[in-house]
């Protein structure tokens, strides 16, 4: 009893007794032993969190990493979706419309799209009848096209017919009988449906008629699904070229395949205004400074821009050594054979010069069509119109800039199933290609693949609320239901991958 006091109260154990070795022995041992089983369990938490974040990152990488640089690995499980719902009625008859809504579209090919697609959506919210919008003739490609010179027009009707009715023209009869021509105005950009319910509306119930003009992104980014996939029921189905477009255009990608098997469809921003405009340098000196300065004069509201700035923040397209540059260090060898869409370049075959280099097998429209190409010459939006179809076409879309034209096929391309699309993470890229000439290209190579991550088309890139319904149609992608067996790990990523998107 002596000793148990004596360890309960060591004080009063110095006067009373002494204690045995081995009883306070043991008591250290014990004291040591409950020490070491909590710090053990602390430590072991710390290590678990340790090796948590050593892994995830890890594991983050290797799931994203493309491993098919022609093709994405888990494309096959998605699909365009873009049917009407059992709740989206049938759109209203002429006769019981609220009045007849003209669009007149503005700038090039693709930037007209986004308003004609647009303009389908904002006749529906208005319960009007569109007339089939004018293109716009007075921009920087003086174009003077018309809707049913680039589109299938009678198509564009019948395909719409049960979600918008569309006429050519407004009845001269109801023409006659307007006390006052259309109405004309102009909306803000990305207006809500709201907007066009309290301020368009009344307008034309009253007139019968109204222009919306420069009609070019004025309806907001997000819609209800509904209209989100009517949306893509306008991009994807019921904008078809012409028959004379659409032939070449495939002519030209049957010559393609002939060549290959597969090939790059790569789209180069580098007219002389568009470089201008962006105010970057490009390297061409003097020359290059006085060129694109002039024509810089054309904009007086434009503010004076840093080039190096520009550059750095990723505002600067590509030029084509560095689009070059960066395909090949993304693993396509000089082999590949390439089709480039553009337009005028600036500098001509010497600026494309180097990225011939690179892909000895490159070739234009201009080559492969010859005279064919004759009729389409003098029309700017035709010829952009032949060169998407063979970019649509193509096995890998790669472009060196961020347009309109990149942003369109982008979305299509998703929706058609996710073919590989390959975008230039400018702002990354700039600061690699700054210090290309002391870099080892195995280091360079490493370094693109892995700023190109994020940038190459798969399907988790897109999710609701990321860039432009346009370019991110994530309403009108679906995915295919998991398989019951048989999936294994890969099919399980995949699966996650699925899931993702959806959340």
């Amino acid at each position: 009893m002596r000793a148990i006091m004596a360890v309960l109260d060591p004080k009063k154990a110095i006067y009373s007794v002494s204690i045995p070795k081995s009883l306070l022995l043991g008591s250290v041992l014990f004291a040591l032993g409950l020490i070491s089983l909590f710090t053990g369990h602390i430590a072991s938490d710390i290590e678990w969190a340790q090796l948590r974040r050593r892994w995830q990152p890890r594991n983050r990488v290797v799931y994203r990493e493309p491993v098919d640089i022609w093709k994405s690995e888990v494309s096959n499980l998605y699909y365009g979706c873009s049917d009407r719902g059992p709740n989206f009625g049938t759109g209203a008859r002429e006769s019981r419309s609220n009045g007849y809504l003209l669009i007149a579209a503005s700038g090039g090919l693709n930037q007209q799209r986004t308003g004609i697609t647009d303009a389908v959506v904002v006749a529906r919210i208005l319960n009007a009848t569109l007339v089939i919008p004018e293109l716009d003739h007075d921009s920087f490609w003086k174009d003077k096209s018309e809707f049913a010179d680039i589109f299938d027009v009678n198509w564009f009707i019948s395909s719409l017919s049960k979600d918008v009715t569309v006429v050519k023209r407004i009845p001269d009869k109801v023409m006659r009988s307007m006390e006052k021509p259309p109405y004309t105005m102009r909306v803000p950009r990305k207006s809500t449906p709201e907007y066009y319910h309290d301020f368009a509306l009344p307008i034309l119930l009253r007139r019968r008629a109204l222009q919306l003009t420069k009609f070019d992104y004025r309806l907001a980014n997000t819609l209800d699904e509904e209209l989100q996939k009517l949306r893509c029921r306008v991009n994807y189905h019921a904008l078809r070229f012409t028959k004379p477009i659409q032939s070449l255009g495939q002519k030209l990608v049957k010559k393609m395949r002939k060549m290959s098997s597969r090939f790059i469809a790569i789209h180069l921003r580098f007219e002389p205004d568009m470089l201008a405009f962006s105010g970057c340098y490009y390297g061409g000196g003097e020359k290059e400074r006085k060129e694109l300065g002039d024509i810089r004069k054309r904009w007086a509201t434009l503010p004076d821009l840093s080039a190096e700035d520009e550059r750095s923040r990723g505002k600067c397209p590509l030029t084509p050594f560095e689009v070059g540059l960066m395909l090949r260090a993304l693993g396509f060898g000089n082999d590949t054979y390439v089709y480039v869409a553009a337009g005028e370049i600036y500098g001509g075959e010497e600026t494309l010069k180097p990225l011939r280099d690179l892909f000895p097998h490159l070739y234009t429209k201009e080559m492969l069509a010859g005279e064919n190409l004759t009729p389409f010459l003098s029309y700017s939006s035709r010829l952009a119109a032949i060169d998407y179809i063979v970019c649509d076409e193509s096995d890998v879309f790669a472009t060196n800039n961020n347009g309109n034209m990149a942003k369109i096929l982008a979305g299509r391309r998703r929706y058609m199933g996710h073919k590989r699309t390959i975008r230039p993470n400018a702002k990354k890229l700039s600061s690699l290609f700054k210090a290309r000439n002391v870099t080892d290209w195995g280091t360079f190579s490493r370094k693109v693949k892995a700023c190109q991550r994020g940038f190459m088309g798969e399907p988790d890139e897109m999710r609701p609320g990321r860039g432009e319904f346009h370019e991110f149609p994530y309403s009108c992608v679906c995915q295919k239901p998991a398989e019951p067996k048989g999936l294994g790990e890969v099919g399980n990523n995949d699966q996650k991958r699925l899931h993702r998107l959806t959340e």
